[in-house]
């Protein structure tokens, strides 16, 4: 829940042009009105933890569309916890087939 959550931070604190626009994974978390107070959420302290979350994202999800052009036809994402590739990137995963694998309480 926290990176989910430290991506919509990305798009609602960092300057643009955004390295990802994902607020999809605040939709499914659904935290309660008061989630951007919670220390993990303090904008100088997840400064260093959201860019690396929003560049690892960024860098896998562009290798995934160039291996998608080149024929790749399936994307598995281990310990996909609340992320929102598929439905972010519908002109992608539109084209492939996405596995997400994590624990079963997370995938619910």
């Amino acid at each position: 829940m926290r990176v989910a959550l430290w991506r919509a931070l990305h798009v609602r604190l960092d300057s643009a042009p955004h390295v990802l626009a994902d607020e999809v994974g605040l939709q499914l978390a659904n935290p309660d009105d008061d989630w951007r107070q919670r220390p993990d959420m303090d904008p100088q302290f997840s400064r260093s933890f959201r860019a690396s979350i929003v560049a690892r994202a960024r860098f896998v999800e562009d290798l995934v569309s160039e291996q998608a052009d080149q024929g790749v036809t399936q994307y598995v994402i281990l310990g996909a916890g609340l992320d929102t590739f598929a439905q972010r990137r519908p002109e992608i995963a539109a084209n492939i087939r996405v596995f997400e694998i994590d624990q079963p309480e997370t995938q619910a």
